[in-house]
């Protein structure tokens, strides 16, 4: 159950950090070209300028660290944070230092340095296995570099890491600009929604939705089901689902869903129609078929358009609508219809919508809704905990406001 003191949080906004040494833990894991180890897409440093420039206005000596991929406690050349530190200086406008080490002599003596206004890039948290391991041995020699603790990688507050919760024992522990957004709009969107409140599940498996369903049905007037996940409901109520995904061991699982959302008066919804293919891919030839009678041989792979419509309409209806998991298959384009369809819905519609990060996010990216959502998640795994109303312990840290 998510409460007001997992929200309300301490932000950088309420502290003073005028020639304070700040640490500020940013989410730079951006992707990079393989051959070239340019950045791909740097929406997550973008979104963390917000944060930097206030403490650079406000004369703070700013520590940015951040992890990159998966090193697993060995320093990769290929996962250096130098490219970050470079395309961050040139949004900036200003240099940005780039140390080589984490809590080494360099960095160390760069941290050192600093002067009010000016900022370094400590290099990758986990080139040390003690960043995953929560060490406090080297979370005090990182919280020796400074005086204050921000934290501004929603991404990565649902693990236990050094830098993520052990800073908190060492320095006082705030919350970023856009951790504190993450925090307003998922947690407003679940513990004081406008009404009707309407979630929507997509994505393959229920299995990695259980608790989620769960704290939604609790908490939500409507539940919109789809992706793959649908036709193990489907199957659960003797529907004929083809080669559909099901995951058989929860059919009893799904079945109970069903009855608490009847005895709850929440209105869970499930696809009537199905876009389906006789195999996995897009150059499949798509046909439309009932849900329930889906033909032998055949798979479902997206919403069908009497789906979208209905779901559509619940939608156009919401005060609030928190949206996880593709409808089906989006990366095909024959089978995206059904996503593009809802992403369109939530666009258009009046509702506090919060997309709740990873291929939600990418969707609404790729139709070129990102502008018109009122809050795309940093965190895929991150707002999937949150969602389910677990208390992360990144954010749990963090001083209470």
């Amino acid at each position: 159950m998510i409460s007001d003191n997992t929200i309300n949080k301490k932000s950088v906004t309420d502290i003073d950090v005028k020639g304070k040494k700040v640490l500020l833990r940013c989410d730079f894991n951006v992707p990079l070209d393989k051959a070239t180890h340019t950045i791909t897409d740097e929406g997550r440093i973008t979104a963390s300028l917000p944060t930097i420039n206030y403490l650079l206005n406000e004369g703070a000596c700013v520590i940015a660290c951040s992890h990159l991929g998966r090193p697993k406690g060995e320093r990769k050349p290929e996962l250096s944070l130098a490219p970050v530190a470079v395309r961050l200086s040139a949004l900036l406008g200003k240099p940005v230092k780039m140390a080589r080490d984490v809590i080494g002599d360099d960095a160390t003596k760069l941290a050192n340095e600093l002067r009010p206004g000016e900022i370094i890039l400590l290099e990758n948290l986990r080139y040390h296995k003690e960043e995953e391991q929560n060490d406090p041995a080297f979370a005090k020699s990182l919280a020796n570099m400074a005086d204050i603790f921000v934290s501004d990688a929603f991404g990565t507050v649902h693990r236990a890491h050094g830098s993520t919760e052990g800073l908190s024992h060492y320095l006082p522990a705030v919350a970023g600009l856009l951790l504190q957004k993450e925090l307003l709009h998922l947690g407003g969107a679940i513990s004081n929604p406008a009404r009707p409140l309407v979630a929507i599940l997509g994505g393959s498996k229920v299995s990695d939705k259980l608790a989620v369903i769960e704290n939604l049905l609790e908490k939500a007037d409507t539940l919109l089901i789809g992706g793959g996940m649908a036709y193990t409901f489907i199957k659960a109520q003797g529907g004929k689902i083809g080669n559909s995904l099901c995951e058989d061991d929860k059919l009893e699982y799904a079945n109970k869903m069903l009855d608490i959302a009847k005895s709850r008066g929440v209105s869970l919804l499930l696809p009537p129609d199905t876009i389906a293919a006789a195999e996995f891919s897009n150059d499949a030839e798509p046909v439309t078929v009932d849900s329930y009678d889906i033909p032998d041989g055949y798979m479902g792979l997206d919403i069908g358009p009497q789906s979208a419509a209905l779901y559509a309409e619940a939608i156009a209806n919401a005060g609030t609508v928190i949206w996880n998991g593709p409808m089906g298959v989006f990366e095909f384009a024959k089978f995206a219809e059904g996503t593009k369809a809802l992403a369109e819905a939530i666009a258009d519609s009046d509702a506090v919508s919060v997309i709740g990060g990873g291929d939600s996010a990418a969707a609404v990216r790729v139709f070129g809704l990102d502008d018109k959502i009122t809050h795309i998640s940093t965190g895929g795994g991150a707002s999937l905990e949150f969602l389910e109303g677990k208390t992360l312990p990144g954010i749990a840290c963090l001083l209470d406001a």
